[in-house]
């Protein structure tokens, strides 16, 4: 069984709540419709009723009836929300009158939804851009105790085997915070070694990218990542973590025992942790467009409760599976 396979047969056992609060979109409208036929995710439409109905029925949906709609504007919930709103943000003067315009948008109805526990997480961006997104789940849901940054992790599935977990590895971060700090860049690795164990169902074996490997070099650049890696390794005793190393000593088993003997992870990284945005981005388009490997995500790691944003450009098959990777992340948290 293939990766895909086994994040939908996860899915499918969790059967988490996962909100889509561009309902009235036509990918999204497809992909909930095939998610509710998998029974991948107990699925959460936002949208006028009618609206929703009727382009359903324009695209042949055969599952409508299987999925909850929740319309923004006279859901029985508003003024809970809208209360509850008020008083996360009162500080920042929000008045409740704010709060009840504010949660006719989707994309906030869609987080307090979670906020109030009334689902598990999130998936949109299909016809919206990432800040208006991410916008009102850093105000309402917030990152997980103890994490301050929201970063991008890719899986990156390589024909050749030889690699990381069975030719799996998860780089990070490839998508969201252009330059992180020495704390910063820890918390990603404990995050991304999180998302590693709850969507790959893999034991993460972590490696702290740099130009240098075990003092090899000396830069400020490089102490960066060697006090992450000492940071991250306090966050989580019980991590498997090492670094700085290069990337070859990372994932080859020769030259990691030759350029770090005696570390458990050179030579056997399944996730790597790049020093910055420009690193992980570069590398990850490198390795999918020259080892012809298929890239999925970017997963969105972080956040007290998964909220993950697509690409406008997404397919209908790409939504599908960012509902499972919602519902493996939701029941990994």
């Amino acid at each position: 069984m293939d990766l895909l396979s086994k994040i939908q047969e996860n899915a499918k056992r969790h059967f988490k709540r996962i909100v889509l609060p561009e309902g009235l979109e036509e990918r999204t409208l497809q992909a909930a419709d095939i998610a509710a036929e998998k029974k991948l995710a107990d699925i959460y439409l936002l949208g006028n009723r009618d609206e929703i109905l009727k382009k359903s029925e324009a695209l042949k949906l055969k599952n409508i009836e299987k999925l909850h709609i929740v319309d923004p504007v006279s859901h029985s919930k508003k003024e809970v929300y809208a209360d509850l709103m008020v008083e996360i943000r009162k500080k920042k003067g929000l008045t409740k009158d704010e709060a009840m315009k504010l949660i006719e948008d989707p994309l906030y109805l869609g987080t307090l939804m979670i906020k109030n526990g009334d689902a598990d997480g999130e998936v949109a961006g299909a016809m919206n851009a990432t800040a208006n997104v991410l916008r009102p789940a850093f105000q309402y849901v917030k990152t997980l105790p103890g994490i301050s940054v929201v970063s991008g992790a890719f899986i990156m599935i390589l024909k050749d085997k030889e690699f990381g977990e069975n030719g799996i590895l998860v780089f990070a971060d490839c998508a969201v915070h252009p330059d992180p700090d020495e704390k910063q860049l820890a918390e990603i690795a404990v995050a991304t070694a999180n998302t590693t164990k709850a969507i790959v169902n893999i034991e993460p074996r972590v490696a702290m990218l740099s130009f240098s490997t075990k003092g090899s070099a000396s830069h400020e650049m490089v102490d960066k990542v060697v006090n992450a890696t000492k940071i991250a390794q306090q966050m989580a005793p019980g991590l498997q973590i090492d670094g700085e190393m290069q990337a070859d000593a990372a994932i080859i088993e020769a030259i990691g025992q030759k350029k770090a003997p005696g570390s458990a992870i050179a030579g056997h990284a399944n996730v790597l942790v790049f020093p910055d945005l420009q690193a992980g981005n570069i590398a990850y388009k490198l390795v999918q467009r020259l080892a012809h490997a298929e890239a999925i995500g970017p997963v969105l790691q972080g956040m007290a409760a998964p909220i993950n944003d697509l690409s406008r450009g997404c397919s209908v098959s790409d939504i599908e599976n960012m509902i499972a990777i919602t519902a493996n992340q939701a029941a990994g948290i």
